[in-house]
């Protein structure tokens, strides 16, 4: 679907962000979706008090529903359908800005005349937990609590101006260290069956001693299940090492 991102003033600041025409309430007429939010000041790309509106059909009912977080740059829609009932969702997302490069991701559902949030970005950092642990001989360990999974990972690509702070000389930690899984940094409809349904893809950087201390992003994938979102797959991409 063409999304059209067409910014224009309507009074004062407030300014439409994202434009789009779907059937998202299920009664096979194209409904209107916006994005309405107003910039603090002058041409400053940060917007506040982000806005999703959508006109059913040919009607004046509108759903104006002011989003769990709706503040940040550069807000987008994404129309599709995401629960396997053949109507499409709206998906909005929006950068926090910033070195952590954090995204806030939710999904609306209009069906059955109501506006339902079933997918919030915010929540799902609230449930997925990690640990982070630097072991001896060079490892580091990625436990994925919520999934019940662990990854183990070689860091001697690191080179060793970075290894000798860590380790003493016969690989043992001079310390423990505790890394860290940052909040999703990016959510992409993917459609691993190519039935027109979307999964989703989430990223969440992995970060050593520090955030900019970057080994690599925990990819999660969730499919929705009728009542909620059920894990497809998780695995944890790396960067890889300059070939010597």
């Amino acid at each position: 679907m063409n999304i059209l991102f067409r910014p224009q003033p309507l009074y004062r600041s407030e300014m439409i962000l994202a434009e789009a025409m779907a059937d998202v309430t299920g009664d096979g007429i194209a409904d209107t979706i916006v994005l309405r939010g107003y910039p603090p000041s002058g041409d400053s790309p940060f917007l506040t008090e982000i806005t999703l509106i959508v006109t059913v059909g040919a009607t004046p009912d509108r759903y104006v529903i002011p989003l769990p977080t709706n503040a940040g740059y550069h807000p987008t829609l994404f129309i599709g359908d995401f629960t396997g009932d053949k109507v499409d969702d709206v998906l909005v997302s929006i950068d926090s800005g910033g070195s952590g490069a954090i995204t806030y991701n939710d999904i609306y559902t209009f069906t059955g005349g109501e506006a339902r949030l079933i997918f919030d970005s915010e929540y799902f950092n609230s449930q997925w937990n990690y640990q982070v642990e630097y072991l001896d001989n060079y490892k580091l360990k990625v436990t994925s609590e919520h999934a019940g999974l662990v990854f183990v990972i070689d860091i001697t690509g690191r080179g060793p101006d970075y290894l000798n702070e860590i380790y003493n000389p016969d690989g043992t930690l001079k310390q423990p260290i505790q890394g860290m899984v940052e909040p999703v940094s990016g959510l992409f409809p993917v459609d691993l069956e190519r039935d027109g349904t979307y999964e989703l893809m989430l990223l969440q950087a992995v970060s050593g001693r520090y955030r900019a201390d970057r080994f690599g992003y925990m990819t999660t994938v969730l499919r929705w299940n009728g009542a909620g979102w059920t894990m497809v797959q998780q695995w944890f991409s790396i960067y890889g090492a300059n070939v010597s």
